[in-house]
């Protein structure tokens, strides 16, 4: 453990915590964050969407606060992930690809790195994941374990594989490893597969997990990071049987006459979406409502892994590209914000936040510091109604490393810059073009420099993570 993160901990186990933030006096504020699988924009009535049935959520936007112009930390789930949980940049925080079993300590975060659930833990929270993790495993890459990394609490998938599958043999309890009563074809050693006998839905048990927590902390400030698998696709089953999207039933779909890649696809995120409304109507139920903080996102943006229709959907909404793309169709995603008597009902930020925001916004909630050397804002006062006091980034940054170094940056909320390793700088002035479809970096060449500038020194150096052409 470095001496600043030792130093970080020790002051919060000892700091009077107090803040006005609370509704509940006296009392700090729970924290809920929610985090889909590859959720595009688009795929929330919200957002938009015509097809596919999202009731729950949409009335969590009409009931809180629907930010429209938010961003992952990355265009794949990992370094998202470890933006979330640490609140640096994707050009400096620890995990910045999906590595897998080639490199597993590169896709794990140290015992260095402070996390936004340490932070909340050391402040008296209780901490839980259920669901997906991806920044730790047993063996080589142990050092980013849910226990290891401030949750008191885990269940769920340990590696990005092995959740593909939403039938799986096994999940793990916190260390331990727990037998379900699927039978799986497995693919690899990772636990990845298909289930030829399906029993028990992921999801669902995450569902479960994640109420009983909120049951069970009722009287005490707790922090859920409740992280579904849906609607990845199962990749493995894609690859075999032409069909990623396995889910209990069709649900509402049942009867179109759609694919059954295009009904599972839809039936996953219906399915998500009451698993969502379950979780308010319990906090309502419990007293809560007034005393947490609801957030709703995705990891990143809409896959095509399914054998599904995107034409269908239209996942991205209006913007261009798909998971793995540094357009904003990869990296802009839903995110919804409820807090009942705190946020004002049916609002609407178009203010520029991303992943790592929540490092700052759970700080500022506990009434403790901010840890140094991060890149987050908070948005408390944003929630509260006072978005004029709040900070804005001049800045937000991602890179990519699949298939030749790239990276991306949108500068003062406008103008998005995209370029490949020893390739030429793409700029988009995304005020009338959305979509990124027309460079205008020869229309403006000091914004082309200015982002260029930054973009040559916005990450650190990381010897697992070295910019590559190919």
């Amino acid at each position: 453990m470095t001496v600043w993160k030792l130093l970080v901990l020790v002051f919060l186990s000892v700091f009077p915590f107090h803040t006005a933030a609370s509704g509940d006096r006296g009392r700090l504020p729970s924290i809920v964050m929610i985090l889909a699988d590859d959720l595009g924009y688009g795929e929330l009535g919200c957002y938009g969407q015509p097809l596919i049935q999202t009731p729950c959520l949409d009335r969590m936007a009409a009931e809180g606060l629907r930010f429209t112009r938010f961003y992952a930390g990355a265009t794949v789930c990992a370094p998202s992930r470890s933006v979330l949980m640490t609140g640096q940049h994707h050009g400096r925080t620890r995990v910045r690809g999906n590595a897998g079993a080639a490199n597993p300590a590169a896709q794990a975060l140290r015992d260095e790195d402070l996390t936004v659930a340490e932070l909340l833990q050391s402040a008296g929270y209780r901490t839980a994941l259920f669901g997906k993790w991806g920044l730790g495993d047993v063996g080589a890459a142990a050092s980013g374990l849910p226990g290891r990394q401030g949750f008191d609490e885990f269940f769920g998938y340990l590696n990005q594989q092995h959740a593909h599958n939403h039938f799986p043999a096994f999940l793990w309890e916190n260390e331990r490893r727990v037998q379900l009563r699927n039978k799986v074809r497995e693919v690899g050693d990772t636990g990845a597969g298909y289930a030829e006998e399906a029993v028990e839905y992921a999801d669902d048990l995450f569902a479960e997990r994640s109420l009983r927590f909120v049951r069970e902390n009722r009287d005490r400030p707790f922090f859920l990071l409740w992280s579904l698998v849906t609607p990845h696709a199962n990749n493995e089953r894609t690859r075999e049987l032409k069909n990623g999207a396995h889910v209990p039933d069709f649900g509402p779909y049942a009867d179109r006459d759609w694919p059954e890649q295009d009904r599972g696809h839809a039936a996953m995120i219906t399915r998500l979406d009451a698993h969502v409304g379950r979780l308010l109507a319990q906090l309502r139920e419990l007293g809560l409502e007034q005393n947490t903080l609801v957030l709703f996102s995705s990891d990143n943006g809409p896959h095509n892994e399914s054998g599904h229709s995107p034409a269908r959907f239209q996942p991205a909404g209006p913007f261009s590209g798909l998971k793995r793309s540094l357009t904003d169709g990869g990296i802009r995603v839903p995110c919804l914000a409820w807090w009942p008597g705190t946020i004002a009902a049916g609002g609407v930020s178009e203010r520029a936040a991303y992943f790592g925001d929540l490092m700052a916004t759970a700080a500022e909630l506990a009434g403790c510091p901010a840890p140094p050397d991060i890149d987050s804002i908070s948005l408390l006062p944003v929630l509260q109604g006072r978005a004029e006091q709040a900070q804005r980034h001049e800045f937000l940054y991602w890179e990519f490393h699949e298939g030749g170094f790239r990276q991306a940056c949108l500068y003062a909320e406008r103008w998005k810059a995209i370029r490949r390793l020893g390739g030429r700088l793409q700029l988009f002035d995304t005020a009338s073009d959305v979509a990124e479809k027309t460079d205008v970096s020869a229309d403006y060449p000091e914004i082309a420099a200015r982002v260029t500038f930054w973009l040559d020194g916005a990450r650190t150096i990381s010897p697992d993570w070295i910019p590559r052409e190919k």
